[in-house]
This record gives structure tokens, sequence and C-alpha cells, in this order.
């Protein structure tokens, strides 16, 4: 059933917003641009989802198909994690292109992270915040779809913000973490991972909170 819903979000839930976004991973391409604000606008296009569905009663209408409750909570998740997991691959590639075609000196970004590994594990961090903290509070009360944004974009922004100021106040930070991916790659490679995993771990609970919370939910 996840799967048929899942398929559902597709055709009736995908806002413009979440193509324009992924085209957002060439921010990388930019000067000396805190290219971590490319994942406040993936949050941005879930809310534009969410707040487009709630008016077109897009709940309601799906909870009146042969379903699960708590399905509806997981598809929506997981159609937003689809476009999420894109952003990260696409950033990737726009990452990879880079290092391959600008010399190392044009690679090093003076206002935030370099985009490196590290970048991309900063990144499905604060994906991950984001999840974890939306969609349990957007399915507690569908109708008031901002609340559960500020508060999650806020906290992405402090993270962000964290990251910035660790930039410019730690130089052995920057020297590790900022540089282009031919010098502390293992290092760069710890935080890759450990940002996978929290993500990982953040959308499947934050799924498995949604689905509980969204089942006891009065529409």
């Amino acid at each position: 059933m996840t799967a048929k819903l899942l398929k559902k979000e597709f055709a009736l839930c995908l806002h413009p917003t979440c193509i324009l976004f992924l085209l957002f991973s060439a921010f990388v391409f930019i000067p000396n641009y805190p290219y971590e604000v490319m994942f406040f606008f993936s949050g941005l296009s879930v809310f534009f989802v969410c707040l487009t569905g709630r008016e077109n009663g897009d709940l309601t209408f799906s909870c009146t198909l042969p379903v699960r409750k708590q399905d509806v909570a997981v598809a929506r998740v997981l159609f937003c994690n689809i476009l999420q997991v894109a952003l990260l691959v696409l950033a990737g590639l726009m990452t990879a292109i880079k290092e391959c075609c600008l010399p190392e000196a044009a690679q090093v970004n003076m206002a935030g992270t370099t985009a490196n590994l590290a970048f991309l594990g900063y990144g499905a961090i604060l994906l991950g915040a984001f999840n974890l903290i939306f969609f349990p509070m957007y399915f507690k009360n569908s109708a008031r779809v901002g609340i559960p944004f500020v508060v999650a974009a806020a906290v992405q922004f402090v993270i962000i913000a964290l990251l910035v100021v660790l930039r410019f106040a730690s130089p052995a930070y920057a020297e590790i973490f900022c540089a282009p991916d031919n010098y502390f790659a293992v290092e760069k490679a710890a935080v890759f991972i450990v940002g996978i995993v929290f993500y990982a771990g953040a959308t499947i609970f934050s799924a498995y909170l949604s689905a509980r919370i969204f089942k006891k939910t009065d529409l």
C-alpha cells in the first residue's frame, strides 16, 4: 500500500519547487557562498508540498482510500526523503565536478564550508534535523504547516551558523574540514559517514513518530 501511496504523492503532490530546488545543488560553483543554504531550500520545498496538500485536502482524501492511516504519513515522509536523497546525490556530483575542473585555490570557500565530503555530511545532518522536527509536528496538526517549518528551519540555520563560526574561530577546523578532498580525506569521510547515519536514523525515527501521531490525529 505504501508503494501505491508513494505513486500518489508523485502524481498529485509534487510541487514545482521540488524540481527547481534540486538545481540549487549548483550553488557549490558560487564563489565564497554558504553552500549549506541549499538544504534549507529542500525543506522549503517540503513546506510547499504540505501547504499545497492542505489547501487541496490531500490528507483527508488519502485517508478515504483503502489504506492504513499511518501509511499515509509514512508515504509523505518517504516521498520527501527521495527528493532529499536526490539533492544530496546531485550536490555530490556537482562537488566532484568542481574538484575535477577547478584548481585547489578556487575550491576553497572563504565564506563557510568548502564543497567536499564533510560538506555533504553536514548537508545530511541538516536534512535529518529538519525531518526529525518538521514531520512529527506537521502530522500532529496538519492545518498549521507554518509553525513546524519555522521551527525546523530555525534549527537548520543555527547549525549553519555554528559551521560558519567554526570556519573562522578554529584554524584547525578550517585547515582540516574546509580544505579540498585531497587533504585530510579520512577525517572528511568520517564526517560524511556520521552525517549519512544520522540522516537515516533521524528520517526513520521521524517516519515512525509521524505514523504514530497521525494515526491518533482527528482530521
